[in-house]
């Protein structure tokens, strides 16, 4: 399925405007998570989430001011829950008690009973998540070695399937994306969960192939169009390319879209982080990846030409060069 024909579209181009709005977004994303920080799931911070269904309309404001009375500092996080008009309020404390035995949902009874007593309705208890610091430590541990683990895979990946050039800006382009989506969860403040994880690990994967199709097109290209420039090339690449990236990128799009609008609460955190990080693996794709690569080459390329006419120069020239290198040192 074609929906572009002879495409020739000058995206090198605009290559730094993109880098530069990329440092912006990445900075400002910085400066949000050292002030406001990314908040934290329970599977990482530790601690107690209760959800509850009550029978009648219940305000937020009522449901905090009876658990106030219960859990004194004001840690205790409530908020409303599943679809509009299901009168579910999740409550989530942050601390627990030992991590053994039965009083591992000592806290969860707390919240419970301090709402009976609260006169806040009759209410159900849906659901209880209990999970101890030691179980949150070890989940961001192993968190953050999956992320690690991911990007050394990618990079001997493609060194060992393309060049290290190739490698290091699939490489880039994938941090870049990491960076932009934890942005994004600071700045709306979404929780960082597993589920925002398991996201954030198919952006990279996705990124990552978006990618790879265009350097694999590139790769013919070099050989097809031997006496153009590099960056005429990957240009070239990249509308070769164009209709693919926005099909898949679209539909991919769609699907993460109908997740956020129709999959609750519990899938909230997911979308979002697939929307955001499908728009910005395609970006950074066509734009970082690419961009990457040119300069990569380039450098190199420039090198093998200096040395090649060092070599290449008349003797008397290369005396002279000598003798003005001996002076300055």
């Amino acid at each position: 399925m074609h929906i572009f024909h002879n495409t020739n579209y000058d995206f090198h181009r605009w290559r730094w405007p993109a880098i530069g709005l990329s440092w912006v977004i990445i900075l400002a994303g910085l400066v949000s998570i050292a002030v406001r920080g990314i908040p934290l799931g329970v599977e990482f911070a530790g601690g107690t989430s209760v959800i509850v269904q009550f029978e009648q309309d219940t305000s937020i404001e009522a449901v905090r001011t009876a658990l106030n009375s219960r859990f004194t500092g004001g840690n205790v996080i409530v908020q409303a829950y599943g679809e509009p008009g299901s009168r579910e309020v999740m409550v989530r404390v942050p601390e627990v008690g030992q991590e053994s035995g039965a009083e591992l949902s000592t806290t969860a009874d707390a919240a419970v009973e301090a709402l009976r007593q609260g006169g806040v309705g009759a209410f159900t208890v849906v659901g209880t998540e209990i999970v101890g610091p030691a179980v949150g430590e070890e989940l961001t541990s192993k968190g953050m070695s999956a992320m690690v683990l991911s990007l050394v895979g990618i990079l001997a990946y493609i060194a060992f399937r393309f060049q290290f050039s190739f490698a290091v800006g699939a490489v880039v382009a994938t941090l870049h994306d990491l960076l932009v989506v934890a942005a994004f969860l600071s700045f709306f403040q979404v929780d960082l969960t597993l589920n925002v994880i398991a996201a954030i690990l198919t952006v990279a994967g996705y990124s990552t192939n978006d990618t790879i199709v265009i350097f694999d097109r590139v790769r013919e290209n070099l050989r097809s169009m031997r006496r153009d420039a590099l960056p005429t090339v990957v240009n070239t690449a990249i509308n070769q390319t164009l209709g693919r990236t926005v099909i898949t990128s679209g539909t991919t799009l769609l699907s993460a879209l109908a997740l956020y609008i129709f999959g609750g609460d519990v899938l909230s955190g997911f979308a979002f982080t697939l929307l955001v990080g499908v728009v910005t693996g395609t970006y950074s794709s066509v734009f970082v990846a690419a961009t990457v690569v040119t300069l990569w080459r380039d450098r190199g390329r420039s090198r093998a030409m200096a040395q090649a006419a060092t070599a290449t120069a008349p003797e008397p020239a290369r005396r002279a060069k000598a003798a003005r290198k001996a002076r300055a040192s």
